[in-house]
């Protein structure tokens, strides 16, 4: 059985996607990322909790004391990319529970109500939600960049609070020259799935 998905949009989104090294400086508008989310909200997360918090870096002090914070190979990337997002795990996703999970709002008390379950929560659903937004940039016709490489208590502390925890940094934008390194190999489906 084939695919639903236009292959057009399979190729968009998954084959023939990659991770931008380079970009061009077309900036990325404020009506492309309203897009971007309108979209990948609906991606599920456990309770509906959505713990993904969004901090678009566009002035150029912020890119500048973001940049301190990334890895030396990162470091020119992030300079020169249009746009770049810190992605972050609430912990304090909870709050917003009783307008997220309206059929059940006892959730918020009964199932997150220690700090150390909502940390684990927040980490896992928010990650998920990471990558709905990579997917979400690929089908705006961007290109997405995510990094891990990177002072995550640095970032925190320049650019958080404690509630919230740094997950990743990316780089968004229109490609540019030469920004594609040579594909990776990936699993084959007997490497990677089980039958019990």
């Amino acid at each position: 059985m084939s695919l639903v998905l236009d292959p057009a949009a399979q190729d968009l989104l998954f084959r023939e996607a990659r991770t931008a090294n380079t970009f061009t400086d077309e900036p990325v508008t404020d009506e492309q990322i309203q897009a971007i989310y309108d979209l990948v909200k609906y991606g599920p997360t456990a309770f509906n909790q959505s713990p993904l918090r969004i901090t678009l870096v566009r002035s150029p002090e912020a890119r500048e004391r973001l940049v301190r914070h990334m890895a030396e190979g990162n470091q020119p990337k992030t300079a020169a990319a249009p746009l770049v997002a810190i992605l972050s795990a609430d912990n304090e996703f909870h709050e917003e529970l009783p307008q997220l999970f309206p059929h059940f709002p006892a959730a918020k008390d009964a199932f997150f109500s220690e700090r150390p379950v909502r940390e684990g929560a927040a980490a896992l659903n928010a990650t998920l939600q990471a990558a709905y937004f990579i997917i979400g940039v690929r089908a705006a016709g961007l290109a997405a960049g995510p990094m891990t490489g990177l002072d995550f208590a640095g970032v925190q502390k320049e650019f958080l609070d404690d509630d919230h925890t740094p997950l990743m940094v990316i780089n968004i934008g229109k490609p540019g020259e030469n920004a594609w390194f040579p594909r990776s190999p990936r699993l084959e489906l007997d490497q990677v799935i089980t039958t019990v």
